[in-house]
C-alpha cells in the first residue's frame, strides 16, 4: 500500500511560524507519455494498476528530504535506520499480508517481482513468515553512503539552526542518488528494456514542491488541504454547500441529513471533475468554487424529495463546466476504492504533520524495477485520455490523485489533523468525520466510529473513470428503514463497510490531545 516508490500528499503546521505548508509530492508522468501514444500504441486505455504504463516518477523519497530539510531534527541515515533493519533482518508477515502476497498476480508475472517476492522456488506464504528485502536494503544504503559522504559530521536540525549547511548538503546528496545518480539510471534502463516510458531525464528533472495550501473556514475552523494535482480540495466544495444548513437541526444521520450530503456531495465531486488538476498546467479558480455566492448557487440544485443522478459542474468563465460521466459498465478493475497508508503525528511544540504516501493499488504497478527492491506506483491510471478533460495525460504532468491529507487550525493555533485512505471516497469519509467532530460536538474516537455512507455518483479517478449514478451505500449501524426512506427519493442503495480514519485533536481548552483510530482496520493511535 505504501513503499519507495510513493507519491504522497502532505501538510504541515509550522507551530513556530504558526503556518500551514503543503508538500505535492505527486509524481509526474513519464516525457514520452502522450495520449497520441495510448492511442496508437496501447488501444486507448491506461491499464488500471498493473505495469509500468500505469506508472509515474516516485516522489516520495524527495518529500522524506524534503521535509527533514526544511522541518527536521534528524539526518535521512538515523530516519532509514528501523526500515533497514527490517529490509535486511525482515519481518514476521500477518495472515493478512501472506493472503495478499498469494492472491497478487502482478507480483508472479513480472521476472524481477517473482524473483524477490517468490525467492528459490517459493510459491506461497503463511502467517509467521519472515519477509525481507535486501534489494531495497542495498538501495538505502546507496542513500546512507552518499549523505555521509557529503555531510561527514553529525551536522543537523531544522531550518536555521547550528549545522544546518551540512544536513541540507546531506540530504541533497542523498535524493540526487536516487533522481540522478546509479538509482535513476538503473530505473531508466529497466524501462527501456521492459518497455517502459521512463526515461534517465523523467527522473533527474523531478522534484516535489512546497506550496501554499487552500483553504475554507467552516463555522469558525480554518480546513486546509493541498491546492494542487490532488482531490483533496473537493473536501472544501463541499464544506462550503453544507455551510448554509443546520445539520444538528436535520439530526445526525437521519433521512434529511443523509440526503443532503449524498446530493451536496454529488455537487463537490462534479466540481472535482471539472476544475481540479496539476496547476502548472490548469488555473483553478478557488476564488470562485470557495466563494459564498458560488455556494448558494450550487445550492439551488439540490432538491430534498429526489436524489440525482450524477452532480452538474459550475460554469466559471469560459468553462462549460462539461465532463462526460462515462455510464459505461462499471469494469471489475474500476471498483478499486484505493490501497494507502496514512500518518498523523503532532509533537510536544503542537507541530502538526497530516501525510499520506500510497502505491495507489496494492504493490502498485507490481514491478519490481531491475534490483532496486522498488515497485513504482500506478497512479498514471488516473490520467484522461479526454484532451479536453483537465486531467488528461500530458508530458511531466501530474495526475489529479485521490490522496486527501487535511489539517484544521482554529485561528492561528492547531486544532485537529485527520485522513483515510480509499481512494475516491476519501473526501467522504474526511468530511463526514469533520462534521462529526465540528456539528455534533462528538470526541474523535466517536466521530471515527459513527456509521458512515459512500456514494460512486461520479466519474471514478482510476481509468476509464467509469460512474455509478443514484449510487448510496451506507454501513450496517445506519437503520434498513432509513436506507428505504432514502431508496424511495431515488437512491440506488446498498450496504458497505468505509474504514479507515485516523485523527489527532488538540483540545483548544487544555491544550490535551486527543487521538482516535478507526476499528474497521488495522490503525492505531499511540502517545509517547
Amino acid at each position: 500500500m505504501n513503499g519507495v516508490g510513493s507519491d504522497a500528499m502532505i501538510l504541515v503546521y509550522d507551530a513556530k511560524a504558526k503556518e500551514v505548508k503543503a508538500i505535492n509530492a505527486a509524481g509526474w508522468a513519464p516525457n514520452l507519455a502522450t495520449i497520441e501514444w495510448y492511442n496508437e500504441n496501447n488501444n486507448g486505455v491506461i491499464p488500471a494498476n498493473d505495469g509500468l504504463l500505469s506508472a509515474t516518477v516516485p516522489a516520495v523519497v524527495d518529500a522524506w528530504c524534503t521535509m527533514l530539510d526544511e522541518w527536521g531534527t534528524m539526518r535521512l541515515e538515523e530516519v532509514l535506520q528501523p526500515a533497514l533493519k527490517i529490509a535486511e533482518k525482515g519481518f514476521p508477515i500477518s495472515e493478512s499480508l501472506a493472503n495478499q502476497l498469494n492472491s497478487s498476480q502482478k507480483l508472479r508475472k513480472y521476472p524481477t517481482s517473482k524473483a524477490l517476492y517468490f525467492p528459490n522456488g517459493k510459491t506461497s506464504w503463511k502467517a509467521g513468515d519472515i519477509l525481507t528485502n535486501p534489494q531495497l536494503a542495498k538501495t538505502f544504503r546507496t542513500l546512507i553512503a552518499a549523505e555521509q559522504k557529503a555531510n561527514p559530521g553529525k551536522g543537523k536540525g531544522p531550518k536555521h539552526d547550528k549545522g544546518k549547511v551540512g544536513h541540507s548538503a546531506g540530504l541533497k546528496a542523498a535524493r540526487d542518488a536516487f533522481y540522478k545518480g546509479d538509482i535513476a539510471k538503473k530505473f531508466a534502463k529497466f524501462s527501456e528494456e521492459n518497455g517502459g516510458l521512463f526515461r534517465y531525464e523523467d527522473f533527474a528533472e523531478f522534484s516535489v514542491k512546497i506550496e501554499d495550501p487552500v483553504k475554507l473556514n467552516y463555522k469558525g475552523y480554518d480546513v486546509w488541504t493541498n491546492a494542487s494535482a490532488t482531490q483533496t480540495p473537493t473536501t472544501l466544495f463541499w464544506l462550503n454547500l453544507l455551510k448554509g444548513y443546520d445539520l444538528p437541526a436535520l439530526k445526525h444521520n437521519s433521512v434529511d441529513y443523509l440526503h443532503l450530503l449524498i446530493e451536496s456531495a454529488k455537487l463537490a465531486y462534479a466540481d472535482r471533475e471539472a476544475y481540479l488538476a496539476d496547476q502548472d498546467f490548469v488555473d483553478i479558480p478557488y476564488d470562485v468554487l470557495l466563494s459564498d455566492e458560488y455556494a448558494a448557487e450550487r445550492r439551488k440544485l439540490i432538491d430534498f424529495d429526489k436524489a440525482m443522478g450524477l452532480g452538474t459542474p459550475g460554469q466559471i468563465g469560459d468553462s462549460t463546466g462539461e465532463v462526460d460521466g462515462n455510464e459505461d459498465a462499471y469494469p471489475d478493475y474500476d471498483l478499486h476504492e484505493g490501497d494507502t497508508s496514512y500518518l498523523c503525528v503532532v509533537d510536544k511544540d503542537r507541530n502538526m504533520v497530516s501525510f499520506m504516501p500510497s502505491l495507489h493499488s496494492s504493490f502498485g504497478c507490481g514491478v519490481v524495477m531491475a534490483d532496486t527492491g522498488i515497485i513504482f506506483n500506478c497512479r498514471g491510471d488516473y490520467f484522461s485520455l479526454d484532451e479536453d478533460h483537465p486531467n488528461s495525460l500530458q508530458p511531466h504532468k501530474r495526475p489529479r490523485v485521490t490522496l486527501a491529507p487535511v489539517l484544521l487550525t482554529k485561528g492561528d493555533a492547531p486544532f485537529m489533523v485527520l485522513g483515510s485512505p480509499g481512494g475516491d471516497d476519501q473526501p467522504q469519509r474526511v468530511t463526514q468525520c469533520i462534521l462529526n467532530v465540528v456539528d455534533f460536538g462528538m470526541n474523535v474516537q466517536d466521530a471515527i466510529e459513527a456509521p458512515r455512507f459512500s456514494t460512486r455518483a461520479f466519474p471514478s479517478s482510476t481509468f476509464p473513470h467509469s460512474a455509478r449514478p443514484y449510487d448510496a451505500r451506507f454501513e450496517s449501524a445506519i437503520p434498513q428503514e432509513t436506507v428505504d426512506a432514502l431508496a424511495a427519493k431515488g437512491h440506488r442503495t446498498g450496504r458497505g463497510t468505509f474504514g479507515a480514519q485516523c485523527t489527532i485533536m488538540v483540545d483548544p481548552s487544555t491544550n490535551v490531545l486527543n487521538a482516535g483510530a478507526d476499528p474497521r482496520c488495522d490503525a492505531y493511535a499511540i502517545g509517547k
